[in-house]
């Protein structure tokens, strides 16, 4: 393994390989694909070990290991569709998985390729499927605690704008539903429609005040879906409509929907990951992110210990069609990523 290059190959490092990686399609399902290019990236860096892990048929995650690991990197293999392919026009690379969360890979295998460089021999890096989907990647991942089991800390790459992230909101996904009784629409008496006390319930919700968590900014709810009615001449007997709340700890809002909801109303909750706050790392710069990510699920590879969640990009072009990363981002980032990561790992006590 070459040693790390001056500041500007460093960017063109840095660049090179996150093309490299966005070149091949990840969507969530076909992770797979990209195994290829980035093994050739791990074995660049003479990885002592390159595990992969089945999570689903035709679908693995990636654990790297050098010498004994007590700090693990880690972040998703798999990108939001559609697939866009790289384009470079100086310092910045377009296309799917740019920031979100190819130019994560890139940015921690720099670093760790800096902390090699550094003397540093005990270091892991885990690549997970499925984030952006239902994290069965990260789920499957709990089998690898025991290759992971010295370590002190996780660091998760997520585009934060290079700030560590005090926390994510949680996602509680409910469904509203009301019912009625079914008539000919020439007919209204006779029937009683469905969809009205669900647009008022709703608007009910609407009109609550946001709260706030310190670390984690405000409460926000988004209507994902309503439906309602069989033809648009029968009064219709049955709506329901689908909720995607951004939860905050000791949230109300389940409960306010229930309060709130109409005669023959219901509230059934559908899945729900819990928020959760990360300890800061002194020395370091801060914000709450909008987003969610595994990284509540990685720390149960390294025993319940320290996760923080970090990265170049921003959240702001991810999933979008204008999805893009800097060479100078990235540069900061894998300089963010060495910091952090002689600082989580002077903590050991012999």
């Amino acid at each position: 393994m070459t040693a790390p290059a001056p500041s500007e190959e460093r960017t063109a490092w840095l660049l090179d390989r996150t093309e490299a990686l966005c070149r091949t399609d990840t969507t969530s399902g076909r992770e797979d694909a990209g195994i290829g290019p980035l093994r050739a990236q791990l074995d660049e860096l003479d990885a002592d070990d390159v595990h992969l892990q089945p999570a689903a048929p035709g679908r693995h995650n990636v654990l790297a290991t050098w010498g004994r690991p007590k700090l693990l990197f880690s972040t998703h293999l798999d990108t939001v569709p559609p697939f866009l392919p790289p384009k470079r026009s100086g310092d910045i690379l377009s296309g799917r998985g740019a920031c979100d969360a190819k130019g994560q890979i890139a940015a921690q295998l720099g670093a760790i390729r800096q902390l090699l460089h550094d003397g540093h021999t005990d270091l892991a890096w885990l690549g997970v499927v499925g984030e952006e989907t239902d994290s069965i990647g990260a789920e499957a991942a709990a089998a690898l605690a025991p290759r992971c089991r010295d370590c002190v800390a996780v660091i998760n790459g997520e585009p934060t704008e290079n700030k560590l992230a005090t926390g994510q909101r949680g996602s509680l996904q409910l469904r509203l539903s009301t019912r009625g009784t079914a008539a000919h629409s020439g007919m209204p008496e006779l029937g009683s429609s469905a969809i009205w006390p669900l647009l008022d319930w709703l608007q009910r919700l609407r009109r609550i005040p946001e709260d706030h968590h310190e670390d984690l900014g405000p409460e926000i709810w988004n209507l994902g879906g309503i439906r309602g009615g069989t033809a648009p001449n029968v009064i219709p007997s049955n709506a329901e409509a689908t909720l995607f709340v951004r939860s905050i700890p000791d949230s109300r809002f389940e409960d306010r929907a229930r309060a709130m909801q109409p005669e023959g109303g219901r509230v059934d909750r559908v899945a729900f990951t819990p928020p959760e706050t990360f300890e800061r790392v002194a020395g370091f710069a801060h914000a709450a992110v909008p987003f969610g990510s595994d990284a509540p699920r990685l720390r149960t590879l390294v025993g319940g210990r320290r996760v923080v969640l970090c990265g170049p990009g921003t959240i702001k072009v991810a999933h979008t069609l204008d999805e893009h990363i800097t060479g100078s981002d990235l540069a900061r980032g894998c300089a963010l990523l060495v910091a952090l990561a002689k600082t989580l790992l002077a903590e050991i006590r012999p």
